[in-house]
């Protein structure tokens, strides 16, 4: 049986073929196909319109340019290419479910000059099955510190409280088809928050070290058994004071790439959720942004 085929979205613009080449690179290190998509937005709308069509007979100018893209590419996967017609923002999230990988650029040729996501990207990261890589244009400024050494790194966001094994799992195997250490953050809240009633005394403030020393042992915890399936990636767990999104964007500069989860569906919210924290990532990140679904639940 073969392998399930890396996605590369695209429509023309520099960003998706930006894309195109992190593809290709992601579909080498997985000896998986390379599948270029470029998907055609209908002309006229109707409310009886499906999701996709198959391709109209005449060429596709798109895929004409992702083909001499990769022209003459040493090493190449195994490339096919599928013009689809439909509204990409359900298309796409739709061919996650045949796919590894779906990766795609932050904005496209449609979007609009002041929108650091596009529309597209926002549903395909929400609502595919699969694994979404989202590559952001080069030169994106981001604030506070550099990687505290070079090299190759895979940062991921690691809830303390509630990680997802699918995320960390995603974090280790890239780390190792690139020869990466992974940075895991885990970010905690503070300063805590204390609440009162009148005539009721504040507590005590609560003591940070013990805060920072607890999150760590626990982020120590959730890594051990993927550094037990990973031996030869080194993982350094990172316990940090404040908004785990700003931390997740400067980690990000000079990142080979920033993995983050979505929300899991809920009783109360069955619709499919990024989180704040996801959402602000793929805004903000000088890297390319991993955004992996959760794990199913355990029967």
């Amino acid at each position: 049986m073969s392998a399930a085929p890396v996605i590369a979205a695209v429509d023309g613009s520099e960003g998706s073929l930006r894309a195109l080449d992190w593809a290709l690179d992601a579909a080498r290190r997985r000896a998986a196909p390379l599948r270029v998509v470029h998907v055609r937005q209908y002309t006229v709308w109707a409310a009886d319109v499906p999701a996709a069509g198959p391709p109209r007979p005449e060429g596709d100018p798109v895929l004409d340019g992702a083909r001499a893209r990769l022209a003459g590419r040493s090493g190449a996967p195994v490339v096919e290419y599928a013009a689809l017609e439909g509204v990409p923002g359900a298309v796409l999230p739709a061919l996650g479910a045949d796919a590894q990988l779906l990766v795609l650029g932050s904005r496209g040729r449609g979007g609009f000059a002041g929108l650091l996501l596009g529309s597209n990207g926002l549903a395909a990261a929400r609502d595919a099955e699969c694994p979404v890589v989202v590559v952001p244009p080069p030169g994106r400024t981001v604030h506070g510190e550099g990687p505290a050494e070079p090299g190759p790194r895979v940062v991921v966001g690691l809830h303390a409280d509630s990680p997802d094994e699918a995320v960390l799992a995603f974090a280790f195997a890239e780390a190792a088809r690139r020869g990466a250490r992974v940075q895991a953050i885990a970010a905690y809240p503070w300063p805590v928050q204390t609440w009162s009633v009148p005539g009721q005394t504040v507590p005590p403030p609560v003591d940070r070290g013990p805060v920072e020393n607890e999150t760590r042992a626990l982020a120590e915890g959730f890594l051990a058994p993927h550094r037990a399936r990973h031996p030869e990636v080194r993982a350094d767990a990172e316990a940090l004071a404040g908004d785990a999104a700003g931390h997740l964007v400067a980690a990000s500069r000079d990142a080979d790439l920033v993995v983050v989860g979505r929300h899991r569906r809920r009783l109360l919210a069955p619709a499919r959720m990024m989180g704040s924290v996801t959402q602000a990532v793929l805004l903000h990140a000088a890297s390319p942004v991993a955004v992996v679904p959760p794990a199913p639940p355990e029967e």
